[in-house]
């Protein structure tokens, strides 16, 4: 009995390999998406959760670039829609639940040319309770900012590295890398 269950994990894991699927993080830091996720450099981003998802971004793509900091050939440019909404109103019009909602809009730039190479959106919510202490909801409000910033920054490096693996972001043919100092 064990023999046949090995032999069929041995046959199904035969016929996983030709179905073309391929890791897309292949080669490490050498590989094609890690060289254009080390290119992307992310701008200034507005307000609170604009500096968390830019914190966020950056600590992701710096892991791609060996912490020698961002590449300029890739610009990321994000504009970001953040919203609390009340729901859950008892009869006496107190809000007990609340919904926070980060949208980002999110476009990779060809730095030179301006070109934008892929414009994509990421979102996240949170739902929190509001309770009797101002503060609480506050600090509440504002862990739940902290967690979407980060949710969306793994969304937007998730598509950046698809993008990527698909092609997307290599220099065109017979184009020349630009000097090391530029």
């Amino acid at each position: 009995m064990r023999s046949l269950l090995v032999s069929a994990l041995v046959a199904a894991s035969l016929t996983v390999g030709g179905c073309g699927l391929r890791p897309l993080y292949a080669n490490g830091s050498k590989g094609a998406v890690a060289q254009i996720l080390a290119d992307v450099d992310v701008a200034p981003i507005e307000g609170h959760g604009g500096w968390l998802v830019r914190n966020a971004l950056r600590d992701r793509l710096q892991a791609t670039q060996g912490g020698e900091g961002a590449g300029k050939r890739l610009r990321l440019d994000v504009r970001l829609e953040d919203s609390i909404t009340g729901f859950g109103v008892r009869a006496d019009d107190t809000v007990t639940r609340e919904r926070r909602t980060l949208r980002a809009r999110y476009q990779l730039v060809d730095a030179a040319t301006g070109q934008v190479m892929l414009d994509a959106t990421a979102f996240s919510d949170a739902g929190i309770d509001v309770v009797g202490s101002e503060y609480a909801t506050i600090a509440a409000e504002s862990t739940a900012l902290e967690r979407l910033s980060s949710a969306v920054a793994d969304q937007i490096v998730a598509r950046l590295a698809v993008f990527a693996n698909r092609g997307g972001g290599q220099e065109p043919a017979g184009a020349a890398p630009a000097p090391a100092g530029q």
